[in-house]
């Protein structure tokens, strides 16, 4: 069967349809859907200062490269980007170099960060000191660095390349671990309520399926081969995901659904929520729902 839309052949069908699409009417399918998903949630506005959070992956280059696009034709739209080296050795320093190269090639600033520099360790450093799973420390130092240094970049938004699969995920572990209030900060743009020290994050890809995005990624040539993070096997993330998909494929559609009944009910769960309190960390004056945040808790352990 070719390309719905022209007699080409086809790269991909898409999730739950029988709609195939050859390259170039996918790549105009895909960046139409995220345009529309940015306009839809208003993710981004005249003047924005925005920072993508990229590793050299499919989906942050991916994002990356939807919004050079943009930017290119919104002079008022600044675009800058921001990677957080943890020190996984032989993963994390080989997507650098595609990070490096794509940002090179499109005059885009690239700003590296480390947690050796940030705190003192590697991720495979604090792996052999703590007995905790490396891919909760990862993300809890991940978003420290991030949040800390955008808001030094003086940026207003940081843009993520989180998609639906992700997303999905995300609402399911929140419900099995019974994190409803943290649910209530997820969304195509995070947060409850703005607060200064918050960075507010955007997900243009939002609605759009992992194998969308990983096809993307490759028909652009925007990563070379697909590397994974050797710590993935062992986080709660990888069993949820698994799950998902497990169940995706007996019942086609069970993702969609998911992501359309919580947007249903997010505005609910931030009307519930938003009278709570941010505090500010007594130990490195970042703001927590703690009076100590848990990267500071982690850094005690670390010590």
């Amino acid at each position: 069967m070719p390309c719905k839309n022209c007699s080409s052949s086809p790269v991909i069908q898409l999730t739950n349809s029988n709609i195939k699409l050859c390259k170039s009417c996918f790549i105009r399918y895909f960046e139409k859907k995220a345009f529309k998903t940015i306009h839809q949630f208003n993710l981004i506005d005249k003047k924005d200062k925005i920072t993508v959070a990229i590793s050299g992956g499919k989906d942050s280059l991916s994002v990356l490269n939807l919004l050079n696009k943009l930017a290119e034709k919104r002079m008022d739209i600044k675009l800058t980007a921001i990677l957080i080296d943890e020190g996984i050795k032989g993963y994390r320093n080989e997507t650098i170099k595609d990070a490096k190269k794509f940002c090179k090639n499109h005059n885009i600033k690239l700003n590296i960060y480390s947690f050796k520099d940030g705190f003192g360790f590697t991720l495979d450093e604090m792996k052999n000191k703590l007995k905790a799973k490396p891919c909760s420390v990862c993300g809890v130092f991940r978003r420290y660095l991030i949040n800390k240094k955008a808001r030094e970049l003086k940026v207003n938004k940081i843009a993520t390349g989180h998609n639906l699969d992700d997303e999905a995920q995300a609402v399911l572990m929140n419900q099995f671990k019974n994190n409803i209030q943290v649910s209530a900060r997820l969304g195509p743009i995070t947060g409850i309520k703005r607060n200064p020290k918050f960075i507010p994050r955007i997900k243009p890809f939002y609605l759009l399926t992992e194998k969308e995005v990983m096809t993307y990624a490759y028909l652009n040539r925007l990563t070379g081969k697909y590397l994974e993070c050797p710590y993935e096997s062992e986080s709660f993330r990888c069993d949820v995901r698994d799950f998902l998909n497990d169940f995706e494929q007996k019942y086609p559609g069970t993702k969609h659904s998911i992501i359309s009944s919580f947007l249903e009910i997010l505005p609910l769960l931030k009307t519930k929520y938003e009278s709570s309190k941010i505090k500010i960390c007594k130990s490195c004056s970042e703001p927590t729902s703690s009076e100590v945040c848990t990267a500071c808790e982690i850094r005690k352990k670390l010590k």
